[in-house]
């Protein structure tokens, strides 16, 4: 055991039996085989779902949470595979612990931030501290004690703000609505700039609406997907601001993981941003498939909030041709079953999430 990985107790069973059989490695994959492995935000909803690949594939895993009770970390997501990686519990601000735990890595898996627009808007402080200032605190402790790992950092498309063509492509200009947006902008920027003068290889994934099992849904705040989940699963109506037409895409869980592996395997990625992104789908057609799949619920339609409305993007969706042209990802997991594997999960899972 590398000193500073430190192995978290307490195994439970595997929540989906199916996840007990691993797939064997994909030809990309193999390349993380017997290598140390780093996931800040690694109790989170990616972030743990990147583990459970990882060890698959008999990667050396360690996480870095700081399971902050706002911010979507959950010991539950790693139950069945404790034994197979190390936990650490550990602020990315603080600069001591971050130094001493990147020496061990050769890859980084940087997902750790925050992630609510709203939380942006009524605490612009602490999203600067997570979003900007932590990024800069994990560049630095690789610049200074690893500069021979590879970084893969979660962008968002919330970067680009109001869409001015559709679908945007990287070169679309970034004017975000939010304080996140900007933070969030800023944070991949470091990135790339530590990549170009630094020589540190790093990219970035503009992620879009992401879902899956083990994402956070107590409530609206880091997508309103999952929170619809939880609603139709408690049969309870599903609000729906304006008229239900604004469109979004969206990414299984699994495929943003395979794209991160991608990211990460390939030295093409370096320097790279690239976009994720599914097929466009409104709102209200996202509803109707969410309450066809689990049998149940109803939804209303709402007057938008005033502070929700500010800063809504309206009509958003992104092109994934770079990243499909450059490493060979796109989506494979259709919203139907995404969404049926999604309530699957939860059915069996919802205790520990509610």
């Amino acid at each position: 055991m590398n000193p500073g990985w430190i192995l978290d107790t307490g195994a439970q069973d595997d929540p989906l039996e199916q996840e007990a059989t691993p797939r064997p490695p994909a030809e990309h994959e193999k390349i993380f085989a017997g290598k140390r492995v780093l996931i800040t935000g690694g109790l989170g909803f990616i972030g743990s779902n990147l583990a459970r690949r990882l060890v698959d594939i008999d990667a050396d895993v360690l996480l870095v949470d700081s399971l902050l009770p706002a911010y979507g970390g959950n010991r539950r997501n790693i139950a069945g595979i404790e034994n197979r990686l190390r936990v650490n519990i550990a602020d990315i601000r603080t600069q001591w612990s971050m130094n001493y735990l990147v020496q061990h890595c050769d890859y980084l898996f940087n997902l750790a931030g925050q992630v609510s627009h709203l939380d942006s808007m009524t605490d612009p402080l602490t999203d600067l501290e997570i979003n900007c200032r932590s990024q800069l605190t994990i560049l630095e402790s690789c610049r200074h004690n690893n500069p021979g790992v590879k970084v893969v950092y979660a962008g968002t498309r919330q970067q680009y703000g109001k869409p001015d063509y559709l679908p945007m492509d990287e070169k679309h200009p970034m004017h975000p609505t939010d304080v996140n947006g900007i933070n969030k902008m800023a944070g991949e920027w470091y990135h790339i700039l530590y990549n170009n003068v630094y020589g540190l290889r790093a990219t970035s994934l503009r992620m879009t609406n992401t879902y899956g099992p083990r994402q956070y849904v107590k409530d609206a705040r880091m997508g309103f997907i999952g929170y619809f989940i939880r609603k139709v699963l408690h049969n309870e109506p599903i609000t729906i601001y304006g008229d239900g037409s604004q469109i979004r895409d969206f990414n299984y869980v699994d495929d943003v993981v395979d794209a991160l592996l991608r990211a990460g395997a390939s030295d093409e990625a370096n320097g790279e941003v690239f976009n994720l992104g599914g097929e466009p789908i409104s709102h209200i057609a996202l509803t109707e498939l969410l309450i066809k799949e689990a049998g149940q619920g109803s939804y209303t339609l709402i007057p938008w909030p005033a502070d929700r409305k500010k800063i809504d993007v309206g009509d958003v969706y992104s092109s994934y041709s770079k990243i499909e042209r450059t490493l060979g990802w796109k989506p494979t997991v259709s919203l139907e079953d995404g969404l049926r594997k999604t309530l699957a999960y939860y059915r069996k899972e919802g205790e520990y999430y509610w």
